[in-house]
């Protein structure tokens, strides 16, 4: 009786896909762009796919409930055609699917990587010990020559004259190799992320709205190096004062942190809308809860995002080595020099006391408003796996509280800042994936979908 029911329901929900096949063979042409491939091929493919529909059908059917894991979220997916309002990034197959999203997959930990390798070169104070900049890059010092000509060079910087006079050479190695690493760490990403986008693309394997989208990130890819440089010019500069430590300017920081969380955001929520066309969707009521909680996650994506560019803020001021006590700012809750910078504007950027604040209520915002995301999404009707991304979310925000109330408390280190940085970014992936899986299903899922989930006795 229960295997009578799974056939019917898996061949009711593959319905609309052989209508679409028969459509195909009556001659109906597909628009897309950068595909080569022949009807014959591409009638063999959207075959393959109901096979492997089905079966993922009979495959996603536990006992007692159905209930699809992330890998068989939709069984319409990958043979929705655009007649049906539905789009696919990847039009060669699953194997082409496969290639791609592994690609886009990597690059984005690749940034995620960069993150971090940023974090520890700002925190080792790394970061100006290079004076000048080339597009290309070049060796490193190779002699002592060579050496001793970087470390003359680093001689003249404020820097050196005003926080590491009387540095040993091995010690200026050491800093040199930490910024050396993360600029061409940039560079063979580009690398990486050039030859397999020309390679899908010569191949037909991607859209033109993907080729679109790729390219704009490539882009802003390329401009982040010229921004890390903006950002480290503004370090090698005169202070205004010889009382005021030289450090680059919080506004090129932020503007250099906030570029990467944008390359790393566009390549993980790509990769996620190729393996991921439909979001998980096994009944409307299901669709209904989604659309509930993507009406909280939006505004509490946006905190989260305002938290972390008000970090770069705090880094750029070297904030978190003043007030190390918590949850007072030394003796006091609101220190009295919070608005002594004119205009009041500059103050939530540059002054050290109100940057501080302001990250911690910022911090603090947002606990709290995921903490309210969980709650109202208790008792909703929802997708399992929208359920436990939101717990998960919670248990990252907690963690990267206290990741930072230690930072604070400990002046700083290294191990601790690092990790607070690469919580930053955690967080803002696990916003992304529930934005993404509250996605709105395509009409032609939606036509498939019952009023409930199904269950079975």
């Amino acid at each position: 009786m229960f295997q009578s029911r799974a056939v019917a329901s898996i061949l009711k929900r593959n319905k609309s896909v052989l209508n679409s096949l028969a459509s195909n063979l009556k001659g109906t042409s597909s628009s897309r762009v950068f595909t080569s491939s022949s009807s014959s091929s591409a009638s063999a493919w959207t075959a393959n796919a109901v096979a492997r529909s089905c079966f993922h059908g009979f495959r996603s059917l536990p006992k007692g409930h159905q209930v699809p894991s992330f890998r068989n979220m939709s069984t319409l997916a990958s043979v929705a055609t655009e007649k049906e309002g539905f789009k696919l990034l990847v039009t060669a197959g699953p194997r082409a699917q496969k290639m791609v999203s592994i690609w886009l997959f990597g690059s984005a930990a690749w940034v995620f990587s960069m993150v971090v390798l940023g974090g520890v070169t700002r925190l080792t104070r790394s970061g100006l010990s290079m004076t000048d900049w080339k597009f290309t890059g070049r060796l490193p010092p190779l002699s002592d020559e060579e050496w001793q000509r970087e470390f003359e060079k680093y001689k003249q910087s404020p820097e050196y004259k005003r926080v590491n006079k009387g540095m040993s050479i091995e010690d200026f190695k050491f800093i040199y190799w930490m910024e050396y690493a993360h600029r061409m760490w940039g560079r063979a990403l580009g690398v990486m992320f050039a030859l397999p986008f020309s390679y899908f693309l010569r191949k037909g394997y991607i859209t033109l709205r993907l080729g679109l989208r790729l390219s704009a990130l490539f882009a802003l890819g390329a401009g982040q190096g010229l921004i890390g440089w903006w950002m480290v010019k503004s370090g090698l500069e005169e202070p205004p004062s010889e009382y005021v430590e030289p450090r680059v300017s919080p506004y090129r920081l932020a503007a250099h942190l906030t570029s990467a969380f944008v390359i790393y955001s566009g390549l993980f929520w790509t990769a996620l809308s190729v393996v991921m066309p439909e979001p998980p969707a096994e009944s409307l009521a299901w669709v209904q809860g989604a659309a509930k909680v993507k009406r909280l996650a939006i505004p509490v994506s946006l905190i989260v995002g305002i938290t972390a560019v008000s970090g770069a803020f705090v880094a750029g001021n070297d904030a978190g080595h003043a007030y190390n006590t918590f949850p007072k700012m030394g003796d006091v809750w609101i220190p009295d020099d919070v608005f002594e910078l004119k205009p009041l504007i500059r103050n939530f950027f540059e002054n050290t006391s109100t940057v501080q604040l302001d990250h911690r209520i910022l911090a603090t915002t947002t606990l709290i408003s995921i903490s309210a995301l969980w709650w109202s999404s208790r008792k909703l009707d929802i997708h399992p796996a929208i359920r436990s991304l939101v717990g998960s979310t919670l248990g990252m925000a907690a963690l990267q509280v206290t990741l930072g109330v230690s930072t604070l408390l400990s002046y700083v280190p290294v191990s601790l800042g690092t990790a607070h940085q690469a919580g930053a970014l955690t967080l803002l992936t696990l916003m992304l994936l529930l934005n993404h899986t509250v996605r709105r299903p395509s009409m032609s899922l939606l036509k498939t979908l019952p009023q409930v989930a199904k269950t079975s006795c």
